[in-house]
């Protein structure tokens, strides 16, 4: 009986923990953390560093948490979402709701008690943005939806910068625009995979609107928009020759997929354009946090 009801709440732990979509999350937390790295000469104070982080991750699972709630219904309807918590019955819509607000109001009093006033109002908008305005509105209202949806993704470093500094620094904005212009086509090459589905549960994603051929175009020409964008931090001087050389390096592989989604028409290369671009996002930051301190060495 004991070791029956150990197993079933390690399942309950389970949904539970896979409601907070923990890889797209680890991506946000990731990101916020070297944008606290990016906001200080030296080393950022650790106590903030702990703080910012657990209250970005708690809030971004929050929004993950709502967003599940929200889209239950279509969920269960698309083969990609189908298995999850809520359409299978592993959790009910009460359970969902407490445990996204519980994980909310967490996030809340961890960064104004331990981080700034300014990183939780910022955090909660983010929240807002996603859980609500995108997943609720944008997402069913127009096929640009993933585009100025984006936007709230694309905070995560704006929020880390803002935890060690209490301001929104134009540094800060310039590694929001990266993402920003990074999620169109990161999302857009999943979304030709899960046409599909998404045509399924009527959601105007861009393949479903307006064709797979205009979708692999704008695809093609966001790349060229991000290649650009990705250069500025080295412009406005604020990473050196080591960034500028990763991130070269990873431009010529968007650029190659991109084109490869845009010329070919075998089904494997939009989902891995998907997976590269995910590796392209980690390794950008990377090679910022690199230059970063690098720079301070030299």
């Amino acid at each position: 009986m004991a070791e029956t009801a150990a197993m079933a709440q390690s399942s309950k732990a389970a949904e539970y923990f896979e409601l907070c979509k923990p890889k797209v999350v680890a991506l946000i937390v990731f990101t916020a953390v070297v944008g606290m790295f990016l906001a200080v000469p030296g080393a950022p104070p650790w106590d903030k560093v702990i703080a910012g982080s657990l209250g970005i991750w708690l809030a971004a699972s929050s929004a993950a948490a709502v967003n599940h709630l929200l889209d239950r219904r279509i969920d269960a309807v698309m083969v990609r979402t189908r298995h999850r918590p809520l359409p299978t019955g592993q959790l009910s819509g009460n359970q969902v709701l407490v445990f996204s607000i519980l994980l909310g109001l967490s996030s809340m009093l961890i960064l104004i008690i331990f981080v700034n006033l300014l990183t939780a109002i910022l955090t909660f908008a983010s929240l807002i943005a996603y859980a609500i305005v995108y997943t609720v509105w944008l997402k069913r209202a127009t096929p640009q939806n993933i585009v100025i949806g984006g936007a709230a993704g694309a905070a995560p470093p704006v929020l880390g910068w803002t935890a060690m500094t209490g301001v929104v620094d134009p540094y800060s904005l310039l590694l929001f625009l990266i993402i920003f212009v990074w999620t169109p086509p990161h999302f857009w090459a999943l979304a030709i995979h899960r046409r599909d589905d998404y045509a399924a549960v009527d959601i105007p994603m861009l393949p479903v609107t307006h064709g797979l051929q205009f979708t692999r175009w704008h695809i093609f020409f966001y790349t060229i928009l991000l290649v650009i964008v990705t250069t500025l931090p080295y412009l406005t001087g604020m990473s050196g020759l080591v960034y500028l050389a990763g991130v070269t390096i990873l431009n010529l592989g968007f650029l190659w997929y991109a084109w490869k989604v845009l010329r070919a028409r075998d089904d494997r290369f939009p989902m891995d354009t998907f997976s590269y671009s995910v590796i392209y996002l980690m390794f950008l930051f990377v090679f910022l946090l690199a230059d970063h301190y690098l720079m301070i060495i030299n």
